[in-house]
């Protein structure tokens, strides 16, 4: 079998699903080219499970100051480079386009005829879950942003809907024991410099700061450190806490692992916003609109702690799935899943 597997790289999250599926379906024997769209391919980092990928403009979301700037974000749009990428991608050899959001693949694969199957946080938005500022547009969005045969939305509980559990990207660290004042945080649509004079007062906790723009640095009891696979993952692993704005992969990973949780959702985002009120809803996490040492402090302080998950592989569930000819209905696998 031979896949093309589109990933969007305007997040972190996206490429952590597919480093996931990717070592199941490098297992199974299966040949796999994947393209990255979303991010500049010299801001992609520890890519070397991908082997030789492609690259691509694609669309992105323009953030300034922990908010989704929407000028930008059409100004800096090349409505003209996607459809010439779109145009010219061959998708004639391969017997399944896989898209993680990603909109070129996705979009070559409906002009080709070509059998398409997307996974991603994404496409649980087109069922009946927990939504904020949801409107027309955000609904075209995610019908139309990069479309499938077949659509796996994944998302933190069922909400009596055919979606699926969340993928786990499962690292060597897992099993490390945890410090009890050691604090990740990763807020990457923040203001990095404004996010270390928020933490400078908090001193009984040692905080480790990932961010863009940061160099690997120790201030006291924080530690500043560059995006960075391995590095982060062990710190996820052995941390008490985690701060990060609300995307869906990180959550994931950090309730997998039992850590308190608190979320700062990116504003004008519908996603991060309806993930924030989501994991209020399932009580598995705080959720604060801005950010203060007092609130930073007082979260941090907190002694009841929410809920916790315990979530299947659903990386080798959806490779199994996907090898069968044909695949089973997607509700039996959700079911299946969920059970």
């Amino acid at each position: 079998m031979k896949i093309l597997y589109g990933v969007q790289a305007t997040g972190n999250g996206h490429i952590s699903r597919a480093r996931a599926m990717g070592k199941y379906l490098a297992k199974a024997g299966v040949q796999v080219d994947y393209l990255f769209s979303g991010r500049p391919a010299d801001q992609l980092f520890d890519m070397q499970q991908f082997g030789d990928y492609q690259v691509k403009r694609g669309l992105t979301f323009v953030t300034q100051a922990g908010k989704v700037n929407y000028w930008q974000t059409l100004r800096q749009a090349s409505m003209q480079t996607l459809w010439q990428d779109i145009k010219a991608l061959d998708c004639s050899s391969y017997d399944l386009v896989l898209t993680d959001f990603e909109p070129i693949t996705a979009h070559a694969a409906k002009q080709q005829k070509k059998r398409s199957v997307a996974l991603g946080h994404q496409y649980a938005f087109l069922h009946k879950i927990p939504m904020e500022q949801a409107n027309l547009i955000t609904h075209l969005m995610f019908r139309h942003f990069a479309p499938a045969q077949i659509q796996l939305g994944l998302h933190w509980h069922h909400f009596n809907q055919p979606i699926l559990p969340p993928i786990i990207d499962e690292a060597e660290h897992d099993d490390a024991d945890t410090e009890a004042n050691k604090v990740l945080v990763y807020l990457p649509f923040e203001d990095q410099q404004q996010v270390i004079g928020l933490l400078k007062p908090l001193t009984e906790f040692q905080f480790c700061l990932y961010g863009p723009g940061l160099a690997k640095a120790a201030i006291g009891h924080i530690h500043t450190h560059p995006p960075a696979l391995h590095a982060f993952k062990a710190d996820l692993a052995r941390c008490s806490h985690v701060l990060s704005n609300a995307g869906f992969e990180l959550i994931s990973e950090a309730l997998q692992l039992q850590k308190h949780i608190m979320v700062k959702p990116l504003r004008g985002q519908m996603e991060q916003q309806s993930n924030a009120l989501a994991l209020q809803q399932l009580k598995l996490a705080s959720h604060t609109d801005s950010l203060s040492t007092g609130i930073i402090a007082k979260w941090l302080n907190e002694k009841q702690r929410h809920g916790t998950v315990n979530y299947p592989d659903v990386a080798s569930a959806i490779c199994n799935w996907l090898l069968q000819d044909p695949p089973g209905e997607v509700n039996t696998l959700s079911k299946t899943l969920w059970s």
